[in-house]
């Protein structure tokens, strides 16, 4: 083989290792991205005596998330200061990413929300739906239930069916 034909062969494996370590690194990057709403911090507020919201912190650090328990016996001041509306309460509080998480809320939607970025308050899943995260009963068919999304001037709307 001439100089000049290793030249060549050179300079387009060179343009390819290029093309791929641009492909490769922009995949990197969107699968940093993606695993960075995985791995936010997730503060939860809980009853210490509450074995459903122990489930529910169980099933978001399955789930990939860092997850702090904090219990305390004082939720409502706690809901109280980050906005959760009356309607939207349930059985313990989540901050993560500036937004409250409220009750069982999916892991999936937690991840969607952390994805998006919407300008609301947080997420809610009302009361305790049986079959949500957490609250699983064998032998109980779980219940079919909304996720609702809490906009700054406290209206919901329906973020996610399950």
């Amino acid at each position: 083989m001439s100089k000049s034909s290793n030249r060549k062969t050179g300079w387009r494996n060179g343009i390819v290792l290029a093309a791929g370590l641009a492909i490769v690194g922009g995949s990197a990057a969107w699968l940093l991205g993606s695993q960075s709403a995985a791995a936010a911090d997730i503060v939860v507020y809980k009853d210490p005596s509450c074995g459903c919201c122990r489930q529910w912190v169980d099933y978001m650090r399955d789930a990939g998330y860092s997850v702090e328990a904090r219990n305390t016996r004082n939720l409502p001041a706690i809901k109280e200061e980050h906005g959760v509306p009356n309607r939207a309460r349930s059985c313990h509080t989540a901050i993560v990413g500036g937004y409250f998480i409220e009750g069982h809320v999916p892991a999936a939607d937690v991840r969607r929300l952390l994805t998006e970025r919407p300008d609301i308050r947080g997420l809610s899943a009302p009361g305790m739906p049986m079959g949500s995260p957490g609250m699983e009963v064998p032998g109980q068919a779980p219940q079919p239930y909304q996720v609702l999304a809490i906009a700054n001037d406290g209206k919901a709307t329906v973020f996610a069916s399950h």
